[in-house]
């Protein structure tokens, strides 16, 4: 059922939209493109060169006109900075929607937007989220491009997935809970097998990684004190997210200017790696690694389990 099937995008709450935009783009390093305010959440892109994105959202106004999703997460963080909705982007919408509901699961009819003159997106969720975390299946059409003035213009394009920190693709997305299990299983039962068991000592977690076509997806525990453990006592979330860069160096050295402080670099999933502080100011943190050619996480987990 996964084929074609990759990690899109996580929807990241900030303080206010401004305040999310900030520390994105001074402390850490990304281009931020505009977004719309339509019922009094803004939203803003970091566009990635690999077709992944992360979606800023901010609260503008009292009462804002929240979806269910939107509200759902804005209870679970209750009204703070940090995430817990990401999406799968497949080329298979309909036959996965097709499977999903032979496999009992209670997932809702299609939505499309941004308008129903000319859609550019089709997606469904589920009206109960099997995971830890929310999820939600999305496709594009071909000519869909809205942060573009100019849909044909290639360098504009080019432009506006390109980062000082050299950030090119969206790797992994960690989900936490108080049983990594229970999302693995809900996985592999979704058509996401393969999972390996992993270690994070660098935020105090363990779990599983799970392959989603050239992304990965981390279900993760608390194991001993840690980040991750003081995260979990907001409840489960998004714990993290991996970038890969151009230039790990050079993505380092924009981050301590940002947070005005040395960091240490360590061996992770994908590499290279090293963690910004951002936990205080996004609720979740961000890891960046060096782009090894044919690296995938979980594969390169395998090959270190094994051996």
């Amino acid at each position: 059922m996964n084929t074609g099937t990759r990690l899109d995008h996580i929807l990241l709450w900030g303080r206010g939209i401004d305040q999310v935009t900030s520390v994105m783009a001074v402390k850490l390093g990304f281009q931020v493109r505009p977004g719309r305010d339509p019922g009094g959440v803004a939203n803003r892109y970091i566009r990635l060169s690999d077709g992944s994105f992360i979606e800023l959202l901010g609260i503008t106004r009292p009462d804002p006109a929240f979806d269910p999703g939107m509200k759902q997460d804005q209870e679970a963080l209750k009204g703070g900075p940090g995430s817990r909705t990401f999406g799968f982007r497949t080329s298979s919408l309909d036959a996965i929607h097709t499977t999903l509901q032979a496999l009992h699961y209670a997932v809702t009819p299609f939505f499309s937007g941004p308008d129903g003159a000319k859609p550019g997106w089709r997606l469904f969720a589920f009206d109960h989220a099997p995971l830890s975390s929310n999820t939600f299946f999305i496709d594009y059409a071909a000519d869909y491009a809205p942060d573009q003035f100019d849909p044909g213009n290639a360098d504009d394009y080019r432009v506006t997935r390109e980062h000082p920190n050299g950030a090119r693709e969206l790797s992994a997305i960690w989900l936490v809970s108080g049983d990594a299990d229970a999302d693995r299983r809900q996985l592999e039962k979704m058509g996401f097998g393969h999972a390996v068991p992993v270690k994070l000592p660098e935020v105090g977690a363990t779990g599983f990684c799970i392959p989603v076509g050239p992304t990965a997806l981390l279900a993760l525990q608390p194991e001993g004190p840690g980040l991750a453990k003081r995260v979990m006592a907001g409840g489960p979330r998004i714990l993290g997210v991996s970038f890969g860069v151009a230039d790990l160096e050079r993505a380092r050295r924009w981050v301590e200017r940002g947070y005005e402080g040395k960091l240490a670099s360590y061996r992770g999933l994908s590499g290279e790696s090293f963690l910004a502080p951002t936990q205080d100011d996004l609720g979740l943190s961000i890891e960046f690694h060096a782009m090894e050619p044919d690296n995938l996480p979980c594969a390169a987990t395998k090959a270190s389990h094994d051996m």
